[in-house]
């Protein structure tokens, strides 16, 4: 049985296990010990679903442990940091079936709950050179260590789910076609006028026996017609995938069980793609060179130029083209790619407080750039956590519009980005008035580098000489001895006013 922590308690036995400033015993790490695999899905599937993995995901440990008896288990070990991160962590352990710890090296004790609201000590240390040391209520047992699990490994391997309504929102999708369906493709995205991407990417061979590598076309389509979905999604060799987080997309109709856009584990250079009915994904280190599909459609020469006779009734008659401005109408879609926001200059002070409040990963992932205009914010999966400024989505690779709102006349997201004209290395905001706002690439900076400003320090000299002088004083001592038969013979007694008296020359008091 372990010990209950008291209010202001401030002795404990755990190593290593210290009070926050709400008195809870915390040690420096949280710890969750699972019974399997498959409720470290579950786990992962629960704390993805209502936050993000990328708080702890850079001190995250996921090891398999051993203990005396044989039975294997799941570890997780993360920074603490505080109570109420640990707090969510235990509440959604007891929900997959495991336990929390908190601790600092190798000795763990329970984490508090309702029985013990400041949380538990241990009455006696295990003797034990063992990797961890696990204290609860109803156990106390040591493992070892047996082999650690990469996260980002443990996502490839899981299959997607069966869910038929998943991925049928609009937006941008990726397709794989086969090496035999690639051509075809082309022509018939290119003659049904649909802007897309193409690109070809190599597999190493899947067998010993074959000398040359899988090759595969890769489609990037912006916004797919409905009436082409029945056909992308039933003819064999084709793979109709929805972007669900950056550099990861799973198959239309199947789920990942895991939140993969609170899961930033994949690289956005690249690309992995989840295939369902059992099939292993499709990762791509690096994204192909792509090209418009409009580059492959068919070319025509004819035998002999033709010279086109212009009459001078010609020019006059020529209609008037047809050129109308950019508007933003609101819009009641769902908001989606919500991943950058305008600050304006008088929402500055309030971007400083809302930056005390941020993660780590937060701070890293955000890229800023300051202008005359104000500040331009921007996080790949998301900028929902930094509640300031108005939101913008991305609607194409550098181009961004307010959220909750479409632009009219309804053209293509591409169609709109070379309209502006805008050179290359720009991103674009388009601000409600139809207006739009240039901010150089070049110009976003990591938010964590252009928070903290420079500090201030002064350096202070080392003096030697009075160490050594104080060092070099000798200490008086001090010698105790009898008190005699009369120890209060030197002392005169007072006079009659109470004030005493001095003692007469030889030092001895009047009998």
């Amino acid at each position: 049985m372990l010990d209950r922590v008291a209010v202001h308690q401030t002795r404990l036995r755990t190593p290593g296990l210290g009070l926050d400033a709400k008195g809870v015993a915390l040690g420096a790490k949280g710890l969750v010990l699972l019974p399997s695999i498959d409720r470290l899905v579950a786990f992962l599937a629960l704390y993805t679903r209502q936050g993000s993995l990328g708080d702890i995901l850079r001190s995250l440990v996921v090891e398999v442990v051993r203990s005396k008896l044989g039975a294997r288990e799941v570890t997780l070990l993360f920074a603490a940091e505080s109570s109420d991160r640990l707090d969510r962590v235990a509440e959604i352990a007891r929900l997959a079936g495991g336990y929390c710890f908190t601790g600092t090296s190798r000795h763990f004790v329970q984490y508090r709950d309702a029985a013990a609201p400041f949380g538990y000590d241990v009455p006696q240390i295990l003797p034990s050179d063992a990797a961890l040391s696990l204290y609860h209520n109803a156990f106390s047992q040591t493992y070892e260590v047996e082999r650690r699990l990469d996260v980002r490994a443990l996502l490839l391997r899981l299959e997607p789910h069966l869910d038929p309504a998943a991925g049928r929102e609009p937006g941008p999708r990726w397709l794989v076609a086969e090496s035999g369906l690639g051509p075809a493709l082309i022509r018939y995205l290119s003659r049904s006028s649909v802007e897309a991407e193409v690109g070809l990417c190599e597999w190493p061979p899947e067998s010993s026996f074959d000398d040359a590598p899988v090759l595969r076309y890769l489609f990037r389509v912006p916004a797919i017609p409905d009436r082409m979905v029945p056909l992308l999604t039933s003819t064999p060799g084709l793979g109709y995938f929805v972007p669900v987080a950056p550099g990861a997309a799973v198959e239309i109709g199947f789920r990942h069980p895991v939140n993969l856009r609170a899961c930033p584990v994949f690289s956005e250079a690249g690309l992995v793609l989840f295939r369902g009915r059992g099939r292993e994904a499709l990762e791509i280190a690096k994204l192909p060179a792509m090209g418009d599909v409009s580059a492959f459609a068919r070319v025509e020469l004819s035998r002999e130029p033709a010279v086109a006779r212009v009459t001078p009734e010609g020019d006059a008659r020529r209609p008037p083209s047809v050129v109308l401005s950019l508007r933003l109408v609101p819009s009641s879609e769902p908001w989606r790619t919500v991943t950058a926001s305008w600050i304006r200059p008088e929402e500055m002070q309030l971007l400083r407080h809302v930056a005390y409040a941020l993660g780590p990963e937060t701070l890293r992932r955000a890229r800023i750039a300051f202008t005359a205009a104000g500040a331009f914010l921007r996080h790949p999966t998301g900028i929902e956590g930094i509640p300031v400024g108005e939101f913008f989505r991305e609607v194409h690779p550098g181009l961004y519009i307010p959220a909750g709102y479409d632009a009219v006349p309804a053209v293509a997201p591409g169609v709109l980005f070379r309209a502006m004209g805008a050179p290359a290395g720009q991103a674009l905001f388009i601000g409600r008035d139809g207006r739009a706002i240039g901010v150089p690439e070049d110009a976003f900076v990591p938010l964590e580098t252009a928070l903290l400003e420079a500090q201030q320090w002064s350096p202070l000299a080392a003096q030697s000489a009075g160490l050594t002088a104080a060092l070099a004083t000798e200490l008086p001592e001090v010698v105790l001895g009898g008190v005699g038969i009369r120890p209060l013979r030197d002392l005169a007694p007072p006079d009659a006013s109470g004030e005493p008296r001095a003692l007469p020359p030889g030092g001895r008091a009047p009998q």
